[in-house]
Parts: C-alpha cells; structure tokens; sequence
C-alpha cells in the first residue's frame, strides 16, 4: 500500500535525459562567480549578529535571575521553543522543504511555459500546514500542566513553569511559518532574510525582557519568546511573496495548460524527518528531566553551558546552510557524484571549524564563563559549575557539527514531492532506509540514558554532559554509514583520515592553549592569550599534518601576506 498521494498534476513528465530547449540536466544554471562566498558571508554576519543577541540574552537572565527555582522553571518552559526551533525551523522543515523547493525549481527550468510548481508546491503544503502548527500551538498550551510534569517531575516550582509554557507555546505557529519560508528563499539562492531571523527573535526577546523584567520577573523572558518567535515570520513574508511573484512565468496563469512536469506529493515523508528531530532532541528531555532531581540551578547550569558550547558549532552549521539548495540541486537532476564531493568538502570543513572552537572552548572555558557570565546573581560557584559542564559538552560538538552536514543529504534523497516518474519509489528497502537516522539516534539516545544513568549518582551534571556527548558520538559514527548505505558513495577512509588530522591537531591546539590560558590571571586577557594560542597552534600543527581544510586557507594567508613580485611571476611556466 503506497503513501504518495498525487497533488500537484498527473501527467507523466518528460526524461531528465533533455531538458526543454536542448539543455542537458543539471542542479541549476551555475551560480555566478564568488556566490557561495558572499552568501556565506552575509549568512554568518547576521548569524553571528543573531548569536551575539543571543548571547546577551542569556548574560540578562544570568544578571537579573541568576540560578535558581525561577530560571529552573523557565528553562523547563523554554523546552517547548527549543524543541520548536530544530523540528519547524533548523531541521525537519529544512530537510523536507529545501529539497522540495529545489525540485519545483529544476521542473520549471526544464519546461518555463508549464504552470509554475513552486506556486503548486504552495498551494498544495502551505495551507494544510497552518492548520496543523495552529493545532499544535493550542494542544501544547492546553496540556501545559501535563507537559511540565512529564519534563521535570522533580521541579520545585511547577506553576510558574506550567504559566511560562502556556505563554512559549505561541511560539509554535511562527516558527513553522519560519522555517516554511526560510527554506523556500533558501532553495531560491535567498540567505539574507532567512539569515536574519535570529536577529528578530532575541530583539523581541530582549525588548520585552529589559522593559518588563523588573514587575514580571522570569515571565518576562517567556513572553519576549513569544514575540520573538512572531517577529522572525513576519520578517519572511514579504521577501518570500516577492520570490514567489517574480518566478511567474507564462505558464503561471489560472488558464495555462496541464505541465508535462508533475510532482507528487509525499506526506509522510515528513513522519522520518520529524522523528528524527524529536529524537535528537530527546537528549534534552533526559538533561531536564534528571537534573530536575539534582540541586536547584543545575538545569540553569546545564543551559548556560550548551549555549556556550554550541557558539562553537555555529560557524560550520553555517557552511552546510549554504551549500544545502546546491546539494539538493544536483541530487534532485540526480548527479550523486557533485553531490558527493560537496558532501565530503563540507564535512571536512565544518568539522575544522568546530574543532578550532572546541579546542578553545576546552583550553578556556573557565575565563570563557568568568567574562560572559559572572556578575550579578551568577558567582563563582557558578562559573566552575558551567566551565566544568562546558568541557565535558565539548565532546560531542564535532559530532553534532557532522550530524548536521550529514542528515540534510539524507533526507534530501526523499523530500515530500517527488517526480511522478521517480523510479524505484515503491521500493521496501529505500523506504526502510528512512528510518535509519531515527534508529541512529536511538541508539545513540540509548547510550545517552545509560551513561547519564550510571555517572549522574556520583558526578552529578557532568555525568548528564558526558552521557549527551557520548550518545551524540555513537549516533555520528551509524549515521555516516547510514549516508553511504542511502546511495550516497562517500569515500569513507579519504573523510576519516583527513577527520584524524584535524582531531591531532585540535589535541595539541588544546593542550598549548590551556597552559598559556593559565598563565594569565583576569579572564579577559586569559581568554586572548588561550584563544590566539589556540588559532596558531591549530593552523600550524593542521598544516604540518597535511590537513586540507587547514593547510589550504593558511597557504592563501601566506600568499596574501607575502604576494609574489614581478620578477617571481616571470619565473612561472605560463603565468602559474
């Protein structure tokens, strides 16, 4: 029994073979020089401008509440956007709609004069998914009380938690419409609204939080979630509705003919990729739900720490976001061999850049945690409590940098439309490979459980940190099989070797960068001196050890720094 359901058109479409007007098949007409590096760009200015709100942010609820009950209770209320924001925005949408667009896309390329697909594609999602966020959003508010015990059973202030949680699950409505339109502009080759989101979300946040914080208390930042999380859709639309108008073509009218392109559409392609998110998350739920019964403001301390900790991730999350609609592209015209080697340049590009702020991370973290935090109602006790925390998190971050390059190909293969004349659809086998990343992490969640389980009595949050890296890691390792299995060819022992030096040369960039840190005495100048050491040691011991991702932006620094003369250049066969 198949689960596609034809909605978009019927007709049979041409072979991929030819496309209209004699052109062969391709992801896309190819990007004009330099495009990838001015989307990146302008992707991790807004991102970082998104992070550094952020950042303050968490500094303000550190200041004005410190850790305690009321922080506890608030973080247990913000599962309900943390675990919004992957599922609706950063991952399930993503997986399933970047594709999808890029799809309708290569169809109205292939034949311009047929009815629009990116506009069928609108008509026949985006309607149905309003209906079902605004569902959602009603049921999370109504079953709040329910929702809190469920998370944290051990919380010593389940009201104001059960009242924050009502208030955040507005969230889950404009974060759906976020991630809709993020990813229809992103498959458009359109990063700079899409990238500014963050930056509309913790304004809101902020906003409300500096205005209201002193009558509302810990409520105020839940209420700043919620107009946040409105913000961020309402900077979408008209940057989405001007795509979709400037994409009409002649076809594109109510009486144009039938396409001889057709897209079906795949409904519960979508129930893999949301399970798979809410898996990943569920290495959340473990955190709040055991450290509920630890001290008051472990939660907190936890949360600060994986705030801290995933600013290292951003940067090589950033590179896959960029790349993302090119892989989509050539796996939707069916050329796996581009998709492949920009699959593998990505992972070995995101995995040096987060090992570079692992590395730092791990050498500085308790002058990291003294200079962003410790004021106000946060002190000593909880600075070494976060910085222990942060170097136990560090673990895993190379393995949720690779999860995420790795799942977006993945998915990609199955997107929620299809070609009506895709073939080996109705195979068994590759619809049980959907499920291969919801069983990586399984088992990984497995692992998480039973090493927080075991560690948690004696180490308390650092037996929770440990068990989140360790199951992070073990789900990494399946998922790169996975992606191989999924009939993607990577060349496994060329992306683990080239892995190794970069995890050699982070070691050393580590243990360098710690002894300088501790020479220092204030924060500030210890998190300089331990960082600068980091950067260096890491760039000349990745070039020493052949590591591509290093030695080629070191070898371009060099030349920049040191441009070759005239008489050098007429040294060189044919100007090389």
């Amino acid at each position: 029994m198949t689960t596609d359901q034809p909605a978009l058109a019927s007709a049979v479409p041409a072979p991929r073979g030819v496309r209209a007007g004699g052109r062969p098949p391709g992801p896309d007409p190819a990007p004009r020089r330099g495009f990838l590096a001015k989307a990146f760009g302008i992707t991790a200015v807004l991102s970082a401008a998104g992070s550094g709100l952020g950042l303050l942010r968490d500094l303000l609820l550190a200041r004005y509440f410190g850790a305690n009950q009321g922080t506890d209770a608030f973080l247990v209320a913000w599962t309900v956007p943390e675990t919004a924001a992957p599922l609706l925005i950063e991952d399930a949408m993503s997986f399933l709609m970047v594709p999808a667009f890029a799809l309708a896309l290569v169809l109205r390329e292939e034949d311009p004069d047929a009815p629009d697909p990116v506009r069928q594609l609108v008509r026949a999602t985006l309607p149905w998914l309003l209906l079902a966020l605004s569902g959602l959003a009603l049921a999370t508010a109504l079953g709040a009380p329910q929702l809190v015990e469920l998370l944290a059973p051990g919380l010593a202030n389940p009201g104001l938690a059960v009242t924050c949680t009502r208030i955040t699950a507005i969230t889950v409505l404009p974060f759906g419409v976020a991630g809709y339109l993020a990813a229809a502009l992103r498959a458009h080759h359109c990063f700079t609204a899409p990238a500014g989101i963050y930056v509309a979300y913790n304004v809101g946040i902020l906003a409300v939080l500096l205005g209201c914080q002193s009558f509302l208390g810990v409520r105020s930042a839940a209420l700043g979630v919620a107009l946040g999380s409105l913000l961020m859709a309402g900077l979408l639309v008209a940057p989405f509705l001007r795509r979709l108008r400037q994409g009409a073509g002649p076809g594109s009218h109510p009486g144009a003919g039938r396409s001889r392109k057709a897209l079906v559409l795949m409904p519960f392609a979508l129930l893999p990729v949301a399970a798979f998110t809410l898996t990943r998350q569920s290495q959340v739920f473990v955190e709040r739900y055991l450290g509920s019964a630890l001290p008051p403001g472990t939660i907190s301390h936890l949360n600060y720490a994986a705030k801290v900790s995933q600013l290292a991730m951003t940067a090589g999350i950033l590179i896959c976001t960029v790349t993302f609609p090119l892989v989509a592209r050539a796996l939707a015209a069916g050329d796996l061999t581009a998709a492949r080697d920009r699959v593998e340049k990505d992972l070995g590009q995101a995995a040096a850049v987060v090992l570079v702020g692992t590395a730092f991370l791990m050498a500085c973290a308790p002058s990291v945690v003294s200079l962003l935090f410790q004021r106000g109602a946060f002190g000593p006790r909880d600075t070494a409590a976060t910085a222990a925390v942060i170097r136990v998190y560090s673990f895993g971050l190379p393995a949720q940098a690779l999860i995420g390059v790795m799942i977006r190909p993945y998915f990609s293969l199955r997107p929620v439309v299809r070609r009506a004349d895709d073939p080996g659809t109705e195979d068994g086998g590759r619809r049980l490979l959907d499920w291969f990343p919801v069983a990586a992490m399984l088992l990984g969640l497995g692992v998480t459980v039973v090493v927080s389980l075991l560690a948690t009595p004696r180490f308390g949050a650092l037996g929770l940190a440990a068990g989140n890296a360790a199951g992070i890691t073990a789900a990494a390792a399946l998922l790169l099989h996975g992606l191989v299995l999924r009939g993607i060819p990577l060349r496994l022992r060329r992306v683990l070797g080239g892995h190794a030096r970069l995890l050699a040369a982070a070691g050393g960039a580590t243990a360098l960068g710690a002894a300088v840190a501790g020479l220092a005495t204030g924060p500030l100048l210890s998190t300089l001196l331990g960082g600068l050491t980091v950067a260096l040691a890491f760039a000349v011991l990745g070039t020493g050890l052949g590591a591509r991702e290093v030695r080629g932006p070191v070898l371009a620094v060099a030349r920049a720094l040191n441009p070759p003369t005239v008489a050098d250049e007429g040294k060189l066969p044919h100007g090389q």
